[in-house]
């Protein structure tokens, strides 16, 4: 798949101001600090697409792209952010959960973890939220620039292990670095497989 048009189409603080549900979505979220808004950008193959900071939680609010008028990449605010006072960030969460669990044309939840750890308590959580909730969902391991690749592979062993028995089918585990754009053609092969 190559991506000819990305276009920002709206940022919506609830379900209820989400776009129409005409065109197939593809969701991406992680913790906060794990390349969510790189990893957009280098999809998209833009620069400045989704906002990059060194604040993490800096995304509070989803937000629709639109990618070769065919189908939109929703770039999802991050759990476990800190620097968001308490109130906003329950209702940002009630958002998130309202969309992973209500939004009927949503093909995939990419859930983004750092490659650079052993499973953490907080990924392993939302995962095993995603399969009760049955959202189609697949793991990208991020930072792998930053890692060995025997640690990586211990690291995704590990995680595929911890949530092995909370699917029928273990999600698609893909791994990626925004620094040397391993791993981009695959998740685009992902999406591409979804579409067709």
């Amino acid at each position: 798949m190559n991506i000819n048009s990305a276009v920002f189409e709206v940022s919506a603080p609830n379900l209820e101001t989400c776009p129409e549900e005409t065109l197939p979505e593809f969701a991406f979220i992680g913790r906060s600090n794990v390349g969510k808004s790189s990893l957009v950008n280098l999809l998209a193959g833009r620069k400045d697409l989704a906002r990059v900071s060194k604040v993490p939680g800096y995304t509070k609010l989803i937000n629709f792209f639109t990618i070769n008028k065919a189908w939109r990449l929703v770039d999802l605010p991050g759990y476990g952010y800190a620097h968001i006072a308490r109130e906003n960030s329950a209702r940002f969460n009630d958002a998130v959960s309202n969309y992973l669990a209500k939004r009927s044309n949503l093909y995939c939840v990419f859930v983004l973890i750092d490659s650079r750890h052993k499973p953490q308590k907080i990924d392993l959580e939302f995962v095993q939220w995603l399969g009760e909730q049955s959202a189609p969902c697949a793991l990208i391991f991020t930072k792998t620039d930053k890692v060995k690749a025997a640690q990586l592979q211990t690291n995704m062993d590990l995680f595929k292990e911890s949530i092995s028995g909370w699917f029928e089918n273990v999600p698609e585990i893909l791994s990626c670095s925004s620094v040397t754009k391993n791993g981009v053609r695959e998740i685009l092969n992902v999406i591409d497989e979804a579409l067709s």
